[in-house]
């Protein structure tokens, strides 16, 4: 065999491994469990903080007791309650300096700065808006797993984008494309609202989406199971907690570091795992 073909058989088998290689999470800290109901964690790369959307109370009713907290990178709870008055808030996005929040019929917006309600956009027709994403553009994306819609907020402006789902939950904009964590199958939406299913026969419960490298994303699910998936339709399961009754809620992400922050709700904290 000639050198040029050692060297080309060599990297033909790096590849393969690269491309079958399994993945893990390793548990970094766990936060104390004073986090009511924690239901998304969001990755700030620019405030170096996580910000944590706790429920405190049920998660469909309008009864006041939502917050948003700070947690620290170190786990560490900064300020539980720096947003108050919120209901059931859920999933989260941050545009500019301002943080746009889920919160069963309204998206909140938030000024990082001043820590102050600015506006709340009532979505018509809604019951139970879920997971946020906010694409480069500015455009603020919206789930309501309840009437199985994804709704748009655009220039101020909200209209429904999707309908005809099956349950969706977590949303991921990547690009021009929207991803769709709808009741175990995590789909790719294009801009011509044509459906591309990426992979199926998760766990129904699918909550979180978030992209490691293009075409390789971490799904979380509420039940207590993570996932790594590929745009070849592959899933590997990383973590699964049903057995603690451990749930895994929609989680954030650091790219830089690989780190995952996971909500745990019913156990009422936030816990970092080495993405590896």
């Amino acid at each position: 065999m000639k050198p040029s073909q050692i060297l080309l058989t060599a990297s033909l088998l790096l590849a393969a491994i690269s491309a079958n290689a399994q993945h893990s999470l390793t548990q970094i800290w766990a936060s104390e469990a004073s986090l009511p109901i924690p239901e998304s964690v969001l990755y700030s790369a620019k405030d170096k903080i996580l910000y944590v959307a706790q429920i405190d109370g049920k998660p469909g009713e309008k009864d006041g007791k939502g917050a948003i907290g700070k947690v620290g990178l170190d786990g560490k709870i900064i300020n539980k309650d720096w947003i108050t008055g919120l209901h059931a808030p859920k999933g989260m996005g941050v545009a500019g300096n301002k943080l746009y929040v889920s919160d069963v019929t309204d998206v909140v917006e938030i000024d990082i700065k001043t820590g102050k309600i600015l506006k709340k956009h009532a979505v018509e027709g809604s019951v139970f808006l879920n997971d946020l994403t906010i694409d480069a553009k500015g455009n603020i994306y919206v789930s309501d797993s309840s009437t199985k819609k994804v709704h748009l907020i655009k220039d101020g402006k909200v209209s429904t984008y999707m309908e005809g789902l099956n349950g969706p939950n977590g949303l991921l904009a990547v690009g021009s494309d929207l991803l769709i964590a709808d009741s175990g199958t995590l789909k790719r939406l294009g801009t011509d609202k044509k459906v591309t299913i990426i992979a199926e026969g998760m766990d129904k419960s699918t909550d979180g989406i978030e992209q490691v490298v293009p075409g390789e994303y971490i799904v979380s699910c509420w039940a207590g199971v993570v996932y790594y998936v590929k745009s070849d339709g592959t899933t590997q399961k990383l973590l699964d907690t049903t057995a603690d009754k451990t749930n895994s809620a929609d989680i954030g992400y650091d790219s830089v570091k690989k780190i995952v922050y996971v909500p745990t709700f019913a156990k009422n904290g936030v816990v970092a795992y080495q993405l590896k």
